[in-house]
């Protein structure tokens, strides 16, 4: 089989979840014998590999910044428009290579490019939809006439013929909403790791926040969290990994309140650090407004450390926590709520603890990224496109 996958980023050169997932996706695609392209913009320098031995790599936009450089972390416009563009000659040339075109709907131009070009060529159109946002994001985002335009293309590209994926319930039903014809398949897990049950490590009193400091993820919110828990469990500190257009306002807040020697804010560190931390952590906190899947959630409970989400409407990581089997969820972002699950963990104890682990030993092949790479290959083989 011939496939183009289609995304604007390549991980290591660039990091997230979308990246791991395609690049995952390629490698195996490859390793089972098929032909894959992969079409991106560039993030590393002229005349350097990119690194995926198998698939071919092809540029369609030069390097280009992909963020805002002020503290929104928003992406900036251009890079999306310059990449449907470079989207859309190459399958006007060579479309007809392919059986099948897999992308990602964000950004949507390079979905529309391929959906344009589809009925010349006759591939199977495959999507993944990580998000679908809420129209009242949307004007959060880009204000209101720039969030108008938004959510209008957004609507565009779910009622474009296609075959559909999802990582989460609310988006797959957000999906059906914004018009799409058949029915997306949810895609039930994205962890690369072991599978094996974790054997709980005796808990530090370390709440651990690992991932990017911007906006959607309320970073800030959990130094004044730690300072309300820890008036009722004073050996409470906190370690919040990672970096971003947030962080200064996360070390602003440690200073505000006085708690250098509580929490620490290293930035990035290396992996084993991390790991360490996530395995002996008391929890992982993940305070966000938004997430598409939220796999932190299933990575701490891998380590048998129980996770704290917040509640909310834009939030699929709460799908991935059962209330006092792998954490809690709370209210809100609130200092008081957000202390007072982080003193729920504190008191269920080690019960807790085991409970996370049995509840990966019943969820984790479920969640696995093999599991999700099985669906998808074999939607390939089916007709993918609804009537």
């Amino acid at each position: 089989m011939r496939v183009c996958l289609v995304y604007d980023c390549l991980f290591p050169h660039t990091v997230g979840g979308g990246e791991r997932w395609y690049r995952a996706l390629a490698e195996r695609l490859s390793a089972d014998g098929h032909k894959v392209t992969y079409l991106t913009l560039r993030q590393w320098d002229r005349g350097v590999d990119p690194g995926m031995p198998g698939v071919d790599v092809r540029i369609v936009g030069p390097r280009m910044p992909l963020y805002v450089s002020d503290a929104s972390g928003r992406r900036r416009i251009l890079p999306p428009l310059v990449f449907g563009l470079g989207v859309l000659w190459h399958l006007l040339l060579h479309g007809r290579r392919y059986d099948a075109v897999h992308t990602s709907s964000f950004p949507y131009f390079s979905l529309l490019a391929a959906a344009i070009v589809r009925p010349l060529h006759g591939y199977r159109l495959v999507v993944d939809w990580f998000e679908v946002w809420s129209r009242a994001y949307w004007g959060s985002y880009l204000g209101r006439a720039g969030g108008a335009v938004g959510a209008f293309v957004q609507r565009l590209c779910a009622r474009v013929p296609q075959r559909a994926f999802c990582l989460s319930r609310l988006h797959a039903s957000r999906l059906r909403g914004e018009g799409m014809r058949g029915e997306p398949t949810l895609l039930t897990g994205l962890y690369a790791g072991a599978l094996d049950v974790p054997e709980p490590a005796p808990a530090q009193p370390v709440v651990v926040f690992a991932g990017r400091h911007i906006p959607e993820k309320r970073v800030p919110t959990l130094v004044p969290a730690l300072a309300q828990a820890r008036k009722r469990v004073p050996a409470l500190l906190a370690e919040i990994y990672g970096d971003g257009p947030e962080r200064p306002s996360v070390l602003a807040e440690i200073e505000r309140l006085g708690l250098g020697e509580v929490v620490t804010a290293p930035g990035f560190v290396e992996h084993a650090r991390v790991e360490e931390a996530m395995r002996t952590a008391l929890c992982m906190a993940l305070p966000s407004s938004r997430e598409g899947y939220g796999l932190v959630v299933v990575e701490a409970a891998a380590r048998a450390t129980p996770s704290v989400v917040v509640a909310g409407e834009d939030n699929a990581a709460t799908e991935l926590v059962d209330e006092g089997e792998n954490g809690f969820v709370a209210a809100s972002a609130s200092a008081e709520d957000l202390a007072d699950a982080i003193v729920r963990v504190w008191e269920a104890g080690l019960p807790l603890r085991e409970a996370t682990a049995a509840w990966f030993g019943r969820n984790g092949e479920r969640l696995s990224l093999e599991h999700s790479l099985e669906t998808v290959l074999a939607a390939y083989g089916h007709e993918a496109v609804a009537a």
